[in-house]
């Protein structure tokens, strides 16, 4: 079965924080080819983000997954689910990437409904489950077109750099 998304999750950007590409590399340690976010919208500190994810054929991983049929690994649209939470922590708590860095503890739950391929625009919801000190977390959905294509609960915590 196909999932519609849920409309309390969905992002509704005209009302709230947006963070550019530059912004996102100011939160977040990550560079080309692994900065897997293009946008987040609909950002309410310490509760929510919408992040967007422009999928073209240009993207490195398309070379070998797969050729003649080139999938999205999955692994990668939780990392962009993961990278929107990051970049929501980083931006609530008013710190940079320069001092802190975003670690991955767990996934669970993921589920993959549907194949992302070049053309698609991801739109990765994230929202807080919990958090408590430095631990957050989060559950999230991959959006193409209304439809949910993946989802997974995940944690995170933030952590100095050494």
């Amino acid at each position: 079965m196909i999932q519609t998304i849920d409309s309390s999750l969905a992002c509704h950007s005209a009302d709230l924080t947006e963070l550019g590409i530059n912004d996102i590399m100011r939160l977040l340690p990550h560079r080309y080819p692994f900065l897997l976010i293009d946008k987040v919208v609909d950002l309410v500190k310490g509760e929510r983000a919408c992040g967007i994810k422009n999928v073209t054929i240009n993207e490195p991983f398309f070379q070998g997954h797969f050729p003649g049929h080139p999938i999205m690994p999955g692994v990668l649209i939780i990392e962009a689910m993961a990278q929107t939470a990051g970049a929501l922590v980083m931006h609530s708590l008013g710190i940079d990437q320069s001092n802190h860095v975003v670690y991955f503890m767990s996934v669970q739950e993921a589920k993959f409904r549907l194949p992302v391929t070049p053309g698609d625009r991801l739109l990765l919801q994230v929202h807080k489950v919990q958090h408590r000190q430095m631990v957050w977390k989060f559950e999230g959905r991959a959006v193409v077109n209304d439809r949910v294509y993946c989802e997974a609960t995940f944690t995170a915590q933030l952590t100095p750099k050494k």
